[in-house]
């Protein structure tokens, strides 16, 4: 990841000033937890994707910057929405905004980010084509959400849908991340199309190895093992394990009744790890970075190209 930073250089530079002048505010509150945010900025995947795509398909230019300034914001908006919804008081090992300034506090802040993320897109000189990518991702994230809260009280995910939770949840933004950056840099017809295929691949795999993580990571690294059996989300390392099961009724049945009986949570993960449910969601891991690397072939070489492959590669070994 360093290693990208350092090859986008000053456009890495300048998309962080992007996203710090976008969130200007003489509001103090605001300025004040807004500060505490970026000080602790994660990953930024999906502006990396954006400008990576626009390097690799033409020149990076201000409305890369202003895309990839976007996705980072509306990504952390739903965040913070999300964490007020779950009532959760960390995130990957740090306190929420939430838990730090209140439910009301997240929900406004929540608001403020996604607001202004509209306002990045509506400034580029390519938002007609871009505007709609942003739109559907919004509605696709809201789909995903209620369709994983309906699953997760009746305890019935199956594989179709989950996938479409993961895809509207995770793939969706980044595959508009990689469109948006196609778009900006001019891309059209296959090179477009592939960008979209990559981005929206990385997405699915990326979303599988956090499943993944939750059964078999290091809590000391990323977030705490268990927290989708406690919430009722039922992902893909348990939807392996029961495919080699003849317990799923009595395993789903458990599910649902979590909150009254939380001591099903040891039980539940210790059946996923010994039905080879890990190893399952891991095949499937694979197959989408496979795809996300076969649709760069129709990309031309450069270095943009490689370091996508590279973090596409990156979600196999990640432990956070």
């Amino acid at each position: 990841m360093e290693q990208v930073k350092e090859y986008l250089g000053g456009d890495w530079t300048r998309l962080d000033e992007v996203i710090r002048s976008s969130l200007s505010t003489d509001v103090k509150l605001l300025e004040t937890i807004n500060a505490s945010i970026l000080s602790t900025s994660g990953k930024r995947l999906r502006p990396m994707i954006c400008l990576l795509v626009a390097k690799a398909l033409g020149t990076l230019n201000s409305d890369s910057l202003r895309y990839a300034a976007a996705c980072e914001l509306l990504h952390n908006a739903t965040l913070m929405h999300d964490d007020v919804a779950d009532a959760s008081p960390e995130r990957r090992g740090r306190p929420t905004v939430s838990a730090l300034f209140g439910s009301t506090a997240a929900v406004l802040l929540g608001d403020f980010w996604l607001s202004r993320a509209v306002e990045l897109i509506m400034g580029a000189e390519t938002h007609e084509k871009v505007a709609p990518m942003f739109s559907k991702t919004l509605t696709d994230l809201a789909e995903g959400e209620m369709l994983q809260m309906e699953k997760a009280a009746s305890a019935d995910t199956d594989e179709e849908a989950y996938y479409r939770i993961i895809h509207n949840k995770t793939a969706s933004l980044f595959e508009t991340a990689g469109m948006s950056g196609a778009e900006s840099a001019g891309a059209d017809g296959q090179c477009f199309e592939a960008a979209r295929e990559f981005a929206s691949d990385f997405g699915m795999a990326f979303q599988i190895k956090d499943d993944i993580l939750d059964y078999a990571g290091d809590s000391k690294l990323g977030k705490p093992l268990g927290m989708d059996i406690s919430e009722q989300k039922i992902t893909l390392p348990l939807l392996g394990a029961l495919r080699a099961s003849d317990r799923e009724q009595e395993i789903r049945e458990k599910i649902r009744d979590i909150h009254v009986h939380p001591e099903y949570c040891g039980e539940i993960h210790a059946f996923v790890l010994e039905n080879g449910g890990v190893e399952y969601a891991a095949a499937r891991l694979d197959e989408y970075i496979v795809r996300a690397c076969r649709a760069l072939e129709v990309l031309p070489d450069s270095p943009a190209r490689r370091h996508l492959a590279d973090i596409a590669h990156y979600n196999a070994f990640r432990q956070i």
